[in-house]
């Protein structure tokens, strides 16, 4: 399946539905997929699968993380300039037993403005036994007049790991641009492999319906980061108090709060502030507090060029 069926897509996004004059979907290039599969052979984890359509691929994986050599750190592409209307994107990624990967984005994600229809983006992870597997995109930047709906379904063994990340900006921010996007609409569900659901998150953004910059939304903010941490390997309350301590150092203008999740399975931090630079910096802190308190080793820094 190529991305979410229709009758997946919120009506507030499946509405724009049209056919534009432009590449429909399904024409070449608009549905991407990327399916990678890793496993753990002898000390190290190794891509053991790969399909790419464009407009999304990968290089091959780098071994940067001076602390964790055993880990591959893979930069998800697109060739294209962003998401534009009709485009269907789905990722897949299979960490199988033992394996530890990093996965990340060589840019921003951009939503181009759009006429006619809309564009999805779906995600699918799962983490096997004893898997470590961080998925932490760069921030996604919804133009004046996008719509998109993003799906992300993560699975995770119990006796598994999982720090997922995700960075919203209000729009093109350096050009005074705030909350002209259409819509943008997010479904992010956490299961157990038997279908046990853990966590859900819900995001609708409709600007012209507003709501958008009220109270539980982005307020007088401009960024929201949000960093999801699934482990059996430390109390949720610890974790959950380790994540707060790193939102203490936060910049002035910068707002959070740490929740631990469903069953003890870990716990989760919201960040919402002024720009991306300090957003995104207390998004790090937390992950370098996590990784700290669940591996004993910092985060890396992850070089983009």
């Amino acid at each position: 399946m190529i991305g979410p069926r229709e009758d997946d897509v919120p009506e507030i996004v499946a509405g724009y539905a049209g056919t534009p004059e432009t590449l429909p979907p399904g024409s070449p290039g608009k549905n991407g997929v990327l399916e990678l599969g890793f496993v753990l052979i002898g000390d190290r984890t190794e891509m053991s699968h790969r399909l790419q359509q464009p407009p999304l691929q990968i290089m091959r994986p780098l071994y940067v993380d001076p602390e964790r050599p055993d880990l591959p750190v893979v930069y998800l592409m697109s060739t294209g300039g962003g998401l534009v209307q009709g485009d269907r994107m789905r990722f897949e990624f299979d960490c199988g037993p033992g394996t530890s990967v990093h996965l990340t984005t060589q840019a921003s994600t951009k939503v181009q403005r759009m006429d006619t229809d809309y564009a999805t983006q779906t995600v699918r992870l799962t983490a096997a036994e004893g898997a470590f597997v961080e998925y932490l995109p760069e921030p996604l930047i919804p133009f004046g007049g996008a719509r998109l709906h993003q799906r992300t379904e993560v699975t995770v063994d119990p006796s598994a790991t999982v720090v997922f990340g995700e960075t919203v900006l209000a729009g093109r921010l350096a050009r005074d641009e705030r909350h002209e996007y259409d819509v943008f609409a997010s479904d992010l569900e956490i299961s157990r492999p038997d279908g046990t659901l853990l966590a859900v998150d819900t995001v609708r953004l409709q600007p012209s319906d507003g709501g958008v910059t009220g109270p539980a939304v982005f307020g007088d903010h401009d960024v929201m980061g949000t960093l999801y941490v699934i482990t059996p390997l430390a109390d949720a309350r610890a974790l959950a108090d380790t994540l707060h301590a790193a939102l203490e150092v936060a910049a002035d203008g910068v707002r959070g709060g740490v929740s631990v999740l469903p069953d003890d399975c870990g716990a989760w931090v919201r960040v919402l502030g002024p720009d991306t630079e300090s957003v995104t910096e207390v998004v790090r802190r937390s992950w370098d507090a996590a990784r700290r308190l669940l591996i004993g080793v910092p985060a890396p820094h992850i070089r983009r060029t």
